[in-house]
């Protein structure tokens, strides 16, 4: 990977945006792509950086996509029909280019780690965002009445309780750790925001007189039920700080069981065809190489599919259809 491409993956990262990270692992020349080559694959279908020439590009940006929305790892081998390298595990994608070389693409989702938003200026919010940060998590303290002690530099801190200025989808979790000033206010607006995991910090007393007031203030009974409270696995009697390992603890569990897991919008539908002579998926957008036959249109995945079959369309037509 170049320095460039580094960056650039470092700053989507931070920005928590998602992406693909491919990168070729193994090569059979002739190909153009290099063992260490790697290029970042955005939910649009965009590419940074280089891998392959046109035969394994589509193929790659197809399947980084279908990585994206799964959220799993896969190992593509692109190489010719009869080809049995593929170890296993391995997506085999035949490649029909003329240069009989393969490829062994790595496709990482770099997904964004969850978020932990903790309303209130408790010693447990700045406890609980700092552990957040040192899971590599992003973290966000909410309040609206002042400073935070002790918090990391790193931590953002939102002085209001409008949380649509806060960044909460599945992978976020929200901890209303208020201490009873305004606990009611701010489930209210956590309830709102579509976070996997809504907690309260508070006794099991305080926990069903919150649950009380909200459902009198017209929340509905099933949003209610959603608050985790009290928030944290049970240790008992414990401390500010000692709250806090708890609630992580909870939610590294949860994290571990597949949930907070964040959710990737906007990911490409990708336009395909077949190429009729070689069988292999071409992108129509992008495809230099197309004809017309019959009042239809076909796409190649090069000049070699093309020429052969302009020579002889009737040979071609109806040999390959996607399934």
């Amino acid at each position: 990977m170049t320095p460039e491409l580094l960056e650039q993956a470092a700053e989507l990262t931070r920005r928590r945006e998602p992406f693909v990270l491919a990168t070729v692992v193994w090569r059979r020349g002739p190909s153009s792509g290099k063992p260490g080559a790697a290029a970042l694959v955005l939910p649009d279908g965009s590419v940074r950086g280089w891998l392959g020439g046109a035969c394994a590009e589509p193929t790659v940006i197809r399947e980084s996509l279908a990585a994206l929305a799964s959220g799993e790892p896969c190992l593509l081998a692109l190489g010719e029909a009869d080809e049995a390298r593929a170890p296993p595990g391995a997506r085999s994608v035949p490649m029909a280019c003329a240069s009989e070389g393969a490829l062994e693409v790595y496709l990482e989702p770099m997904l964004p780690p969850p978020h932990v938003v903790v309303i209130g200026r408790s010693p447990a919010a700045g406890t609980l965002a700092s552990l957040a940060r040192v899971l590599g998590w992003a973290a966000t303290i909410v309040d609206d009445g002042g400073t935070i002690a002790d918090r990391p530099d790193d931590v953002t801190v939102v002085t209001t309780l409008d949380l649509s200025k806060v960044e909460v989808d599945a992978g976020t979790a929200v901890v209303v750790a208020t201490q009873g000033h305004y606990d009611e206010d701010a489930l209210e607006a956590a309830l709102t925001t579509g976070a996997g995991y809504v907690g309260l910090v508070a006794s099991r007393a305080r926990a069903a007189e919150v649950a009380r007031l909200l459902e009198e203030r017209g929340v509905p009974p099933d949003a209610v039920a959603q608050v985790q409270a009290p928030a944290g696995v049970d240790l008992g009697a414990t401390d500010h700080e000692e709250i806090a390992v708890a609630v992580l603890a909870e939610l590294v569990a949860l994290r571990a069981a597949g949930r907070l897991n964040a959710v990737v919008e906007g990911v490409a539908a990708r336009a395909e065809a077949i190429d009729p002579v070689c069988g292999m998926t071409v992108d129509p957008l992008t495809t230099h190489h197309r004809a017309q036959h019959a009042g239809t249109r076909y796409y190649f995945c090069a000049a070699g599919c093309l020429a052969r079959f302009e020579a002889a369309p009737s040979t071609f037509v109806g040999q390959h259809v996607a399934g």
